[in-house]
């Protein structure tokens, strides 16, 4: 057999690795000239953090989120399973206690707790979540890995390419496009979701922490040299151009709220793009002739993506059915 994914992103990246591990011929088409130039996963914050995501999400998304956390420690070595701290400001208490409701595996932390996750924070949080499962990694580098990984295993990767999928020499056909594939599902929206960069010297976090807010929550994800990511909003939009001014001023005043040092931080980002998202914010696998249509990750592609990347290497090497909860077959198409 012979496949052909059509789209660089995470969802086609794992998902071609997968496929190859299996054994099965792959090559992989990408529209941009580089890695990451136009795939929303180059934005994202990189958290694996499934018990988290249930505060908004179905249970779904937990499930299948929980088989992140052994694929991608297996396949990048940079995945760091610290766990993810969740804070509100005392003013905000009752969004902690919402939150906590609506969620599980999480310990309650003090003040005393929360200083001991994170001593940059001593004093700031008198209460807070940890859920100590839950892990993140580098985006950027995770996907650079991937690459890696298919090169040494054989699988060209054709850059700036815009495949044809009535041209292309494949027994069958996955179709990663995120957004873009919006000339096949009509039913895909955007979700626009913007993040800003931070590098400082001044505080180090270990772990994501998820600060609350009454109308946006927004989390804080450490990277190396000194860098924070800050997201990221959630806008019904398809303008992937432009970051808005008023959420330039929320992004910047989570970061406030956090820690004031990060007032005199160095602005090293601010990006915007568009997640692609089905009407129930769950992901589909859609067939649709000799093609499978992955899409619908909405904020959840790098949690998603390995279980979803399983479940298409299953279907092309025994021919079994997708559980209904997450192959809806007519209802994206």
């Amino acid at each position: 057999m012979r496949v052909a994914v059509i789209g660089a992103g995470v969802a086609g990246l794992v998902t071609a690795l997968e496929l190859a591990k299996r054994g099965i011929a792959v090559d992989v088409f990408e529209r941009s000239a580089a890695l990451g130039e136009q795939a929303c996963s180059w934005a994202a914050g990189g958290m694996l953090a499934s018990w988290c995501e249930r505060e908004s999400a179905e249970e779904a998304v937990v499930t299948l989120g929980r088989q992140a956390l052994d694929w991608w420690p297996r396949h990048y070595a940079g995945t760091l399973a610290q766990g993810t701290l969740v804070l509100a400001p005392a003013r905000d208490a009752g969004e902690l206690t919402r939150f906590a409701a609506r969620t599980s595996g999480y310990e309650r932390l003090d003040g005393d707790g929360v200083a001991a996750l994170e001593p940059d924070l001593a004093g700031r949080f008198r209460q807070g979540l940890f859920f100590a499962q839950e892990a993140h990694l580098d985006p950027r580098r995770a996907m650079a890995a991937l690459v890696e990984a298919l090169q040494a295993a054989g699988v060209a990767i054709h850059y700036g390419v815009e495949a044809d999928e009535t041209a292309l020499d494949a027994d069958r056909i996955i179709d990663c496009r995120g957004l873009t594939a919006r000339d096949r599902l009509s039913a895909l929206r955007g979700v626009r979701g913007e993040m800003l960069v931070l590098r400082t010297d001044e505080i180090r976090l270990s772990r994501p922490v998820r600060l609350l807010h009454p109308r946006i929550p927004l989390y804080v994800v450490p990277r190396s040299d000194g860098h924070l990511m800050i997201g990221a909003t959630m806008i019904e939009s398809d303008d992937r151009r432009r970051v808005s001014a008023r959420s330039a001023i929320e992004l910047l005043s989570a970061g406030y709220a956090l820690h004031p040092a990060l007032s005199e931080a160095e602005i090293v980002e601010l990006r915007a793009d568009v997640r692609p998202a089905f009407p129930d914010n769950l992901p589909g696998i859609v067939e649709d002739g000799r093609t499978l249509r992955v899409n619908g990750l909405f904020r959840h592609g790098f949690l998603l993506s390995p279980a979803l990347a399983g479940q298409v290497a299953d279907r092309l090497l025994a021919s079994r059915e997708l559980p209904d909860a997450h192959h809806r077959q007519r209802r994206h198409a």
